[in-house]
């Protein structure tokens, strides 16, 4: 079935835009201490508690890129090869399809001096080819600074981002364009270069803060631009950072964004095969996937169909588990060279979602542009049932905050699910539309 004869018919924007659906994020480095972002900053979507775990040393294992943490039941942990089967993106890269002519753009803020050694690590460590990274700081590069928690944090996120879209499309070109600080502002302004350049096909940004606490200027200039959902469930800060409220996160709730919800998933830890997944809350990490209703933007005409009272979010979703989380090679955290850390929070999936949309379009020969209007028409019509993993167990309250429940179909904590490769990735990268 292509998206002609579903009668799809949209707006193509340059590039398809990614943001991890933000709740209650708050940055940890590897330390024990949380550092909550002010108010007017972004912060990235890692999770509340120290969740990038050591999972190993790279020259621990010669030849073995088998961890401990994979063969525990249910895995604690997956690399690049177990993902991919689970979400039969493996299925792609039997077709050829692996993001070869395709750019993915990683916007994050600061740096970290190690990625270009840690990527070229985890690619000799997994097996995957080493690609085109371009690093870009329209603004100018911010001096990495190894004691100051909040550089450490980012520096995890740009591990996490870069390496992931890569596993998923490892023949893509990554453009990792940096701001030089966490400020609204100063990301605003990486985020317009980026696209002003059009720099790529698909935009992942994997931050986020509550809509109520960014300057409504920039709110709206950064809305105009754009023309992912959080680690701690229905909550976010409030914007002094001492409690949380129900809100929803920008920049996933921008209507013509779409947003990435976080799940847990069950699958083997050594092959990938998939048993299921649930709503992501676990309330030991301080940490749940985002999800809830906009207090900004109004229903767009592609949710009218859920009867929404304004815009909801998560649009999709993908594993963001701790317990389950990915494996990366990060040298910047100030513990040592070359380790390998277990990575969770919903920052994972919208760079994983980006290496998708990379994947797809390679098949188009161009960018697919937005994808919600594609994503809800066939949720509207029940053909995701074949194609998502439709996520129905779990709700992310958090922190005394009443959450949202998953159901069947579209759902506030996941949105329409995850993706079940095969026929989506047909459906969804049909040249002829």
């Amino acid at each position: 079935m292509t998206l002609r004869a579903l009668g799809w018919s949209g707006r193509r924007p340059a590039a398809t835009l990614l943001s991890t659906a933000l709740v209650a994020t708050a940055l940890v480095a590897i330390a024990p201490t949380t550092v909550a972002a002010a108010s007017g900053s972004m912060t990235p979507a890692i999770g509340a508690s120290p969740h990038y775990v050591v999972a190993g040393h790279v020259g621990s294992n010669p030849g073995d890129v088998t961890f401990s943490c994979q063969v525990t039941d249910p895995a604690g942990c997956y690399g690049p090869a177990q993902i991919r089967t689970a979400y039969g993106i493996d299925k792609l890269a039997s077709h050829g399809l692996d993001g070869k002519g395709r750019t993915i753009v990683i916007v994050d803020s600061f740096q970290s001096p190690t990625i270009q050694h840690d990527l070229a690590t985890f690619d000799g460590l997994f097996g995957l080819p080493d690609p085109t990274l371009n690093i870009i700081a329209p603004d100018g590069l911010t001096p990495f600074d190894p004691a100051n928690d909040n550089h450490v944090g980012w520096a995890g996120e740009i591990t996490l981002d870069v390496e992931w879209a890569h596993a998923i499309a490892p023949a893509a070109t990554i453009d990792l364009v940096l701001a030089k600080s966490n400020d609204d502002a100063d990301i605003l302004s990486a985020t317009r270069y980026a696209v002003d350049h059009n720099l790529g096909d698909v935009i992942s940004q994997s931050f986020g803060e509550a809509e109520q606490c960014m300057d409504p200027a920039i709110l709206d200039a950064q809305h105009k631009l754009l023309a992912s959902s959080g680690d701690q469930g229905a909550a976010l800060p409030t914007c002094d950072s001492t409690t949380f409220f129900k809100a929803a996160s920008t920049p996933a709730s921008d209507p013509n964004v779409t947003g990435v919800g976080g799940t847990r998933l069950f699958a083997n830890g050594l092959t990938g095969a998939y048993s299921s997944e649930s709503v992501w809350n676990e309330p030991d990490f301080a940490s749940a996937g985002g999800g809830g209703f906009s207090v900004k933007y109004r229903t767009p005409a592609y949710q009218f169909a859920q009867r929404l009272p304004s815009r909801g979010v998560p649009d999709i979703a993908y594993n963001a588990a701790i317990i389950g989380g990915v494996l990366a090679v990060f040298s910047s955290s100030g513990l040592g060279p070359d380790l390998v850390f277990r990575f969770g929070g919903t920052s994972a999936g919208s760079p994983q979602w980006a290496g998708i949309i990379a994947d797809l379009n390679q098949i188009r020969g161009r960018p697919m542009g937005f994808l919600n209007d594609r994503i809800n028409l066939l949720g509207g019509t029940g053909v995701l049932r074949s194609l998502f993993h439709d996520v129905t167990v779990g709700d992310n309250a958090f922190n005394g905050v009443d959450g949202f429940s998953a159901a069947r179909g579209y759902d506030l904590p996941t949105g329409w699910g995850t993706p079940n490769f095969g026929l989506l990735g047909t459906t969804l990268a049909d040249p002829g539309n």
